[in-house]
């Protein structure tokens, strides 16, 4: 019996000294896709969603939340000071991007992640020197200055970049060609898709127009999600995970316009990029998809509609951003974070909780 003891004895303490010693598993990262609806409000989702017979991807977010949009010096924020917010953690002056109100710089979510070796991608429908891309990149206290902000670009190490805006990287007043400088640190550059290889050897900067992209209305067909998804091929091969913000841009513009079949058309074409997200996320089981704006715009009402024609009746009451909340959509791992009401500066917050990065 005593033998037996012995033997019982050592034989757990060998379990101890093997689990000691075994190393750890390394922690799975989690991937997060940021969708931004430039200037959509709940009304722009309605009327997208009443002018079709099937349910709009974004309705497959199981959480929903309410999001407060104010910059620090306005009760209407604009796009650079809103998604500064979003970038940074921290309320800025509207027309400011990524900086304090003073103009120091703050460092942002896709620095965060780039130093913390993950991927990181920026897709949008504007050029990406605009105020939302510019926003999670570039430095400026002024949203205006398209070529400072596309010098800003060349200096970081973003790992995917598409959208509109070629023109502010060659064809510049200083004379300097950033397409040359974008090329000798490792980027593809290409002019069309199929000069892009399948297998990427580095970065990809695709510069789809010259200035802004075509709206939906305008021949730009499915070029957001079919970036999404060239993104997300690209990013996903990163095991330490990634950071991929997408703007539906223009839907703002439709807004802003009080134009209500572009404004449709964009909501409509927007979902589409964000179905795209959410398969990813489906498949992947640690991708989080959050879809929100950083403003209303248009100050939309829906005063009639058509259940058996899919038609609806949108009335604009401005031309330029409103104050309201707006709602924040959720998929995945961490999907809860997003559900009550809080303020534009807890986004960044809650992604930089799922991503397990420190400031």
């Amino acid at each position: 019996m005593k033998t037996l003891f012995r033997i019982l004895v050592f034989a757990f303490a060998g379990l101890i000294v093997f689990s000691c010693n075994k190393p750890a598993r390394e922690e799975e990262r989690q991937n997060v896709i940021l969708f931004i609806g430039d200037g959509m409000g709940l009304a722009q989702l309605c009327a997208a969603s009443g002018s079709v017979a099937d349910a709009l991807n974004i309705e497959r977010c199981s959480h929903v939340g309410l999001m407060k949009t104010q910059s620090l010096d306005n009760y209407i924020t604009d796009s650079a000071a809103g998604a500064t917010a979003f970038s940074t953690g921290h309320k800025t002056r509207n027309s400011y991007l990524a900086v304090d109100s003073t103009g120091n710089p703050l460092k942002t979510i896709l620095e965060f992640a780039e130093d913390a070796d993950l991927s990181t991608g920026l897709v949008v429908t504007c050029a990406v020197t605009h105020a939302t891309p510019a926003a999670f990149i570039a430095h400026q206290t002024g949203r205006e200055n398209n070529e400072a902000i596309a010098a800003d670009i060349v200096k970081t190490d973003v790992d995917v970049l598409i959208g509109g805006g070629r023109k502010y990287f060659e064809t510049r007043s200083d004379g300097r060609n950033l397409i040359a400088d974008l090329t000798s640190r490792g980027y593809t550059v290409p002019d069309s898709v199929w000069q892009i290889p399948s297998s990427l050897p580095g970065k990809l900067a695709w510069f789809r127009a010259s200035g802004h992209m075509p709206g939906a209305l305008n021949g730009r067909g499915e070029a957001l999600a079919e970036s999404v998804r060239l993104a997300l091929n690209i990013l996903s091969n990163n095991k330490k995970g990634f950071f991929l913000m997408v703007e539906g841009s223009q839907i703002d513009w439709a807004c802003h316009s009080n134009d209500s079949l572009w404004l449709v058309k964009e909501v409509l074409d927007f979902d589409k990029a964000v179905g795209e997200g959410l398969k990813f996320a489906a498949n992947s089981k640690n991708t989080t998809v959050i879809v929100l704006a950083d403003h209303e715009t248009g100050g939309v009402s829906l005063p009639a509609g058509d259940l058996k024609n899919h038609t609806v009746s949108i009335r604009f009451s401005a031309h330029d951003h409103t104050g309201i909340m707006v709602p924040v959509y959720a998929f995945g791992p961490g999907a809860s974070l997003f559900t009550g009401i809080y303020d534009n500066t807890d986004v960044f917050h809650k992604m930089m909780h799922l991503l397990k990065l420190e400031k």
